[in-house]
């Protein structure tokens, strides 16, 4: 009897689960048929490839090139976006000396309070400092920037799908809008004020074109500005900005990836020797 009690119980559940699937199942099929095309849908594409030098288990940083992306932050990005979680003294895995570092920062203006009053104000920033923010406010922001808040780049690469990638194609995929989508999705046109990208989420940035052309930035080490170099400079930057300490992970993990295979074969000779006596033996 308790036999039969169990077969049917283990029945019901097998038929409750079976159920369960095939409502679920039909309900997605379901939505996704009766789910309306979209022009982000149809028309937002994912991002296009990117290698630097950072990427695999064996990738380093290239110095230089987080240098250049620096440059292109500094000279262009920083007029709108922060870094709020990065330090002036940060710079120095960047390979600038001290001396440079002091140089970089005192060209920043930081909130600051008079010593005399203790009014709020400003002053030359200083090593120790964090990059300031570019307005005082959101409301300042937003005025500023068609009404949206321009996002600290601290931790970009890190909250956005892939990462680096995804800042280097957003920077180099201005374009017009299609005639397609607009023929067949005419409530998409790109509004006043906004501009077509097909790699944003919504295909339409309040961001203008941050970068127009060779003549923005000049490199010290002689390489050519590009459009499309420095996106790939800054993309690099931003990768260490939001992970500094990639290359002391990379060459910590693999000293410990060797220790812990050392240790899983001498435990497994081990196992080995103690056991050894007790082969051929009936428990």
């Amino acid at each position: 009897m308790t036999r039969i009690i169990g077969i049917l119980v283990g029945l019901f559940f097998t038929v409750a689960v079976l159920w369960a699937f095939a409502t679920g199942a039909y309900t997605v099929i379901s939505e996704g048929q009766l789910k309306p095309e979209t022009a982000e849908h149809e028309f937002h594409k994912h991002p296009k490839h990117l290698a630097l030098a950072s990427d695999g288990a064996f990738g380093k940083f290239d110095k230089q090139q987080l240098q250049r992306g620096f440059q292109v932050y500094k000279e262009v990005c920083s007029a709108c976006h922060s870094l709020r979680l990065v330090a002036f003294r940060d710079l120095a895995a960047l390979g600038y000396n001290e001396a440079e570092i002091k140089a970089i920062a005192a060209g920043f203006q930081v909130p600051g309070v008079d010593p005399n009053t203790g009014e709020a104000t400003t002053r030359a920033g200083m090593a120790t400092d964090y990059f300031p923010k570019p307005y005082p406010n959101d409301i300042a922001a937003r005025a500023a920037n068609n009404n949206a808040v321009p996002p600290d780049l601290s931790l970009m690469t890190k909250a956005r799908h892939d990462g680096a990638a995804y800042v280097y194609s957003l920077l180099t995929g201005y374009q017009k809008q299609p005639a397609e989508l607009i023929k067949k999705f005419p409530d998409s046109k790109t509004g006043a004020g906004l501009h077509y990208n097909p790699y944003f989420a919504n295909l339409n940035l309040a961001m203008a074109p941050p970068l127009t052309g060779t003549d923005q930035v000049t490199y010290g080490d002689g390489t050519k500005a590009t459009v499309d170099q420095m996106a790939k400079d800054v993309s690099a930057f931003l990768t260490w900005t939001a992970e500094p300490k990639l290359d002391k992970r990379k060459q910590t993990g693999w000293p410990v990836l060797g220790f812990l295979l050392f240790a899983t074969v001498l435990a497994y000779l081990a196992k080995q020797q103690v056991w050894a006596g007790k082969k051929g033996k009936k428990a």
